[in-house]
């Protein structure tokens, strides 16, 4: 079966630019699939997973439109023709009302 990764923009560069890279695997789980993926794509494991194979704090992974965190984390299923989609948690800066307050003090 076909399996098709979407890469984020900050990985890009593990998948010679690519923002999708398609698999063929026998994959029944998100495991199994991203085994496969790392197969093809070695250097975006460590990118991630962590050192105890989990998924990153900061990467969420969807397949489909559900996050892993709700579906079986690693052992979610992974359904033919699936989509993989792997998101870099966005965080930092300021929120407008802390520059607001910042700048009436002023």
């Amino acid at each position: 079966m076909k399996v098709t990764f979407n890469i984020p923009g900050p990985l890009r560069n593990l998948t010679a630019g690519r923002e999708q890279v398609e698999i063929e695997t026998e994959a029944a789980t998100l495991k199994d699939a991203l085994e496969s993926l790392w197969a093809q794509q070695p250097g975006l494991r460590d990118r991630i997973l962590n050192e105890q194979s989990e998924v990153r704090q900061h990467i969420n992974v969807f397949v489909g439109n559900e996050s892993i965190q709700f579906t079986g984390g690693l052992a979610t299923a992974v359904p033919a023709g699936a989509e993989i989609t792997i998101v870099p948690a966005v965080s930092g800066g300021t929120s407008v009302a802390t520059r607001a307050g910042a700048r009436s003090a002023s």
